[in-house]
């Protein structure tokens, strides 16, 4: 993807790091908010699944409308390619299936800042740790997506979906996580392959 080595070699994640990341960062966060008094049971039993759920909307709008941004000049067509452009060229690339820290983190660090700029940290703190769980279940389960055969019917139809996405309507089924965003904004479907509808 890079003819420099030492761009191509940060573009490359094996899948289990943004969860050794991550999870231990946040699990840890979130213990010292509850031991310091910085935020409460239940403001975690609240805020974390709110987290989630901006999660999944982040999710959907990062995808649609940042990933699949092409431009028009030959600087926003690139930042394309080595955003996306490249996963949808080579969908089973191992080392790339998901985010590197590297585009990650500084995305976590922006938000965490904005949240913690806020104020309130009883419940931006907890609200901060869904979001950020959010993205790990994502990674995981585009990575699973890809690299596995699902075994459950709801890992099957999340797998077609996503599929569909890469190889038949790649203007629709945006949600990687979920297919619930693309239904209620009406972006799911796949194309009829004998009509060449949707």
């Amino acid at each position: 993807m890079f003819e420099n080595a030492f761009l191509e070699a940060c573009s490359k994640l094996h899948p289990a790091v943004p969860l050794l990341f991550y999870g231990p960062l946040t699990l840890g966060l979130l213990g010292w908010g509850l031991y310091a008094g910085r935020t409460t049971v239940g403001a975690s039993v609240l805020f974390v699944p709110l987290g989630l759920l901006t999660w999944v909307v982040m999710e959907y709008c990062i995808h649609r409308y940042v990933f699949h941004w092409e431009g028009r000049g030959p600087l926003t067509r690139r930042l394309h390619e080595v955003v996306h452009g490249y996963h949808h060229r080579y969908p089973d690339d191992p080392m790339r299936l998901v985010m590197p820290l590297g585009a990650s983190a500084p995305v976590v660090g922006l938000i965490g800042g904005l949240l913690w700029w806020v104020g309130r940290p009883t419940q931006m703190l907890p609200y901060f740790v869904g979001i950020v769980w959010g993205y790990v279940a994502y990674d995981c389960i585009h990575w699973a997506t890809h690299a596995h055969t699902p075994r459950t019917a709801w890992g099957r139809k999340l797998r077609a979906h996503h599929m569909a996405h890469h190889f038949a309507t790649p203007e629709r089924n945006f949600g990687i996580s979920n297919r619930w965003m693309d239904r209620l904004l009406g972006s799911d479907g796949r194309r009829d392959r004998r009509s060449g509808t949707e």
